[in-house]
């Protein structure tokens, strides 16, 4: 077994391996880039070597740097993670080179996989089904438009080199290959190295499920059952699932089989995944076919451990080190349910733009692990850090596990809503109203849920009687009880005040009547009972309403507080009833008028400019391209105008809401 091993990644997946290689005595090395000096993965290995500066180009991704590393440090083998080099055949290469051990798969297994186009023709090989479409390599927007005419629309444009939902592009039209083609070319080259672009049919409804495998160096080769991720925004997971609700123990097998074929046909070991796409609408269970098979560890790999009990880390090392598995097909357990949610830095209500910003706040659930409940929090910050515009926008994966897939999901809802994250937007109001929502929990999904569920974006959970009902009462006791603390601050003039019991409380414009009593409360004339617990500045409230649980994260501004709680973010004043009675009075302040601006929708470069002074835009026309977080955003005319200032130029850094184009 290996003594030292180093770690070529950062953040979560960096902080995981690291746990697992303290639990079995192996001492780590971790790498850095300027950016993430001060991160927790540094500080939890033994040794840690810089690399360079932010930009991933000139740190994690320099390949000779992290081999000088492991020379430097004596680190026998290197746990690439995933993303960064973990699919670089050549990183593989440059190690095995070096005599360091790579945990992973071999080179020549990477390079065959990693290729989605020679891949594709080798999982067709190799008996494995597989989607129509056009794997070679295409010259030109030209050629791509009449490839894609004759395979029918709507059809899916990605980089042959792509992963983690960039480089890839949904046409429904000619339009939209015109205007896609060449953005998914230079999304897969600035991201991979490689431009190629190949198209395959889009299956509408369809089924994102994946099977997870693992094989040693000896050939033998096991399925770890299937994981579900079709809850995905721009072909990015956000919530996955073991095992999947659609699949029975017949397609288990029938997918298990051809996905272990398919490993086998190149001498595949260590830990990969085989990705598939399903007809949902096929109850014959044949209708999946072969996407992409990702030769690393997955982020949704926690999902599976759980309903295993397997540590697949633990096994990739193992495996690494030259070891059989210790199990066979058949000892392959699958107990109860998991979920996890991916936690972004991310404005849900913004239509999911990017956040970049310090955590002034991060309070993550508490984790813990019984017969029958499991919540475990796999993430990569801490209070105090910084959440920055050279990475991905993944702040944790909050994972739990009971028996049954409801008990698992109401897990995550009560976890969902203990989190407390400061100083940057969060996606937590959405994963809690995905948790909530009915399709969701029927198992009824598609990867088009979320399109199709919230077509004109997130505006949170619908609110409903009882939910605003306790909201009120919650939120007119704490503000008593703030009041009589300050009450009893020393050196007040005048006769001593009383806090008042009755309160006007306005939560999103709409004011409702509360009295407090000593354990309950009157909202709007009817009478719920209350308790809580409370400390006066605290900002994570947990109460109790009509013997229902409420957990309520308190956000305090000038006159106001923002209440977030089970999905949705509520603007709250709490107001004695002579101040209610003057608010309403007063004249509401109308936003300024933004219609003669193109803004910077979030942190981001300013990549591409497309017009100058003085040209006339219609609605609907590409104007600039902002990229943050690696992901190109497309900012269009939301009407006909002529352009009279031109505010930013291209290679500029943007802050959110940054002027680029003032119109006449």
């Amino acid at each position: 077994m290996f003594k030292k091993i180093l770690i070529a990644n950062r953040g979560e997946i960096a902080c995981r391996v690291i746990r697992t290689a303290r639990k079995m005595g192996i001492a780590t090395v971790a790498v850095y880039s300027d950016a993430d000096a001060l991160s927790p993965h540094v500080k939890m290995a033994d040794e840690a070597v810089r690399l360079g500066p932010p930009p991933a180009a000139e740190s994690y991704l320099l390949a000779d740097a992290i081999v000088e590393a492991c020379k430097t440090t004596g680190a026998e083998a290197v746990h690439p993670g995933y993303g960064f080099l973990s699919e670089r055949e050549s990183f593989a290469k440059a190690l095995k080179e070096a005599g360091i051990a790579f945990i992973g798969p071999p080179a020549n297994a990477i390079a065959a996989m990693g290729d989605k186009i020679e891949s594709k023709k080798l999982a067709k090989a190799a008996g494995v089904n597989v989607v129509p479409g056009f794997l070679g390599e295409i010259a030109d927007t030209e050629e791509a438009v009449t490839i894609a005419g004759g395979i029918g629309y709507p059809v899916m444009m990605k980089a042959s080199a792509g992963g983690g939902g960039k480089g890839m592009r949904l046409a429904w039209s000619e339009q939209d290959v015109r205007e896609g083609f060449e953005a998914t070319k230079r999304e897969g080259l600035a991201s991979f190295g490689d431009d190629r672009v190949f198209i395959e049919k889009f299956i509408e409804s369809p089924r994102h499920i994946e099977i997870q495998l693992l094989g040693d160096q000896h050939g033998n080769i096991v399925y770890l059952n299937e994981r579900e991720c079709s809850i995905q925004r721009r072909h990015q997971k956000v919530v996955e699932e073991a095992p999947s609700p659609f699949v029975t123990p017949e397609m288990r097998k029938a997918m298990g089989e051809q996905a272990v074929a398919l490993a086998r046909a190149v001498g595949y070991y260590s830990a990969g995944t085989v990705e598939l796409i399903v007809s949902g609408a096929d109850t014959t269970g044949q209708g999946f076919y072969f996407l992409e098979m990702n030769t690393r560890l997955q982020v949704e790999h926690p999902v599976t451990e759980e309903i295993t009990g397997l540590d697949l880390v633990e096994q990739m090392i193992r495996v690494a080190a030259g070891e059989k598995l210790g199990f066979t097909q058949d000892e392959v357990k699958l107990n109860g349910w998991s979920m996890e949610s991916r936690v972004y830095a991310e404005d849900p209500y913004r239509n999911f733009l990017p956040s970049t910003g310090r955590l002034t706040r991060y309070n993550p659930p508490k984790e813990s692990r019984s017969d029958t409940a499991v919540i475990r929090v796999d993430t990569g910050v801490e209070e105090g850090g910084e959440v920055s515009m050279f990475y991905d926008p993944m702040i944790a994966k909050l994972v739990t596990w009971a028996p049954t897939r409801e008990a698992a999901i109401d897990l995550q809802i009560g976890a969902i809503d203990s989190y407390e994250i400061a100083g940057v937007g969060t996606n937590l109001d959405f994963l809690s109203a995905l948790s909530q929502h009915e399709r969701f929990r029927s198992g009824n999904i598609t990867t088009g849920f979320i399109a199709e569920e919230y077509p004109e974006g997130f505006h949170g959970a619908p609110e409903s009687p009882a939910a605003a009902q306790a909201v009120a009462a919650v939120a007119a006791a704490i503000t008593r009880a703030d009041a009589v603390r300050s009450l009893h601050v020393d050196g007040q003039l005048g006769t001593p005040l009383e806090a008042g019991s009755h309160w006007v409380v306005r939560i999103d414009g709409e004011e409702h009547e509360v009295e407090l009593e000593a354990d309950s409360a009157e909202v709007d004339g009817q009478s719920v009972s209350l308790s809580l617990g409370y400390r006066p500045g605290a900002t994570l409230v947990e109460a109790e309403v009509d013997g229902q649980p409420v957990m309520l994260r308190i956000a305090r501004k000038r006159n106001f507080m923002t209440v977030n709680t089970a999905g949705r973010a509520r603007k709250v004043q709490v107001m004695a009833p002579r101040v209610a009675a003057l608010r309403r009075h007063m004249i509401d302040k109308i936003p300024p008028d933004m219609s003669k601006y193109l803004v910077s929708p979030m942190p981001g470069l300013l990549t591409r400019l497309l017009v100058k002074q003085g040209d006339t835009v219609e609605a609907g026309q590409p104007l600039a391209t902002v990229e943050a977080m690696k992901m190109e955003n497309m900012l269009r005319a939301e009407k006909s105008a002529v352009v009279a200032k031109v505010a930013a130029g291209e290679g500029e850094s943007l802050a959110i809401d940054q002027v680029i184009l003032e119109f006449e």
